[in-house]
């Protein structure tokens, strides 16, 4: 593997470990007022990387067959935890593929967020076992074929609340959201 593929490896590990760790304090509660800009923050620095990844040529693995990198991690905390903080706001409506047809379907952030953190795990393993390869490959391919879109719609949510509840109201009607919001 050439040295600007193990550059560009290394980047995206330490990427995947910030958004993980930086979505594990969001979803802890600690900063509720910060729990939407942090979001935000997360998901535009994961989707930088995933689109460094989808702006290179395919990456091949040295193998044919995907080495086991051991058990997937446990994601299901980190999206309940972000579902009860998120909870009213969670949930949204999105084109499945503008492409191909107009139909709607429903999401949440949290789930995405959980889609986007179970992806970025499974290629930290790789890259932690020394499968450099097999780790870019694996964060390119979960990239376009599935983070990157929830990614996208995810941040675009985000936006969207920000949008509203700074634009939308007078601070103390703003202020009494974000409170009832962030403290179910």
């Amino acid at each position: 593997m050439s040295d600007d593929l193990t550059v560009l490896a290394d980047d995206c590990a330490r990427e995947a470990r910030t958004f993980l760790s930086t979505m594990t304090e969001v979803a802890s509660g600690s900063v509720p007022s910060a729990a939407m800009p942090m979001t935000l923050l997360a998901l535009s620095q994961v989707l930088l990387m995933g689109s460094r990844l989808g702006a290179i040529e395919d990456v091949v693995p040295e193998e044919r067959f995907e080495a086991d990198p051991g058990p997937d991690a446990d994601v299901d905390p980190l999206r309940t935890a972000l579902a009860n903080l998120f909870d009213g706001i969670d949930d949204y409506a999105h084109v499945v593929d503008p492409l191909v047809d107009v139909q709607v379907a429903r999401s949440s952030v949290s789930e995405d967020i959980a889609e986007i953190a179970l992806a970025l795990s499974h290629g930290l393993l790789h890259h932690e076992a020394g499968r450099v390869t097999e780790a870019l490959w694996w964060w390119q391919f979960s990239y376009l074929s599935s983070w990157g879109d929830s990614g996208a719609r995810a941040l675009r949510v985000m936006l969207s609340l920000l949008g509203h509840v700074r634009l939308d109201a007078d601070e103390e009607t703003v202020a009494d959201a974000e409170f009832d919001a962030l403290h179910p």
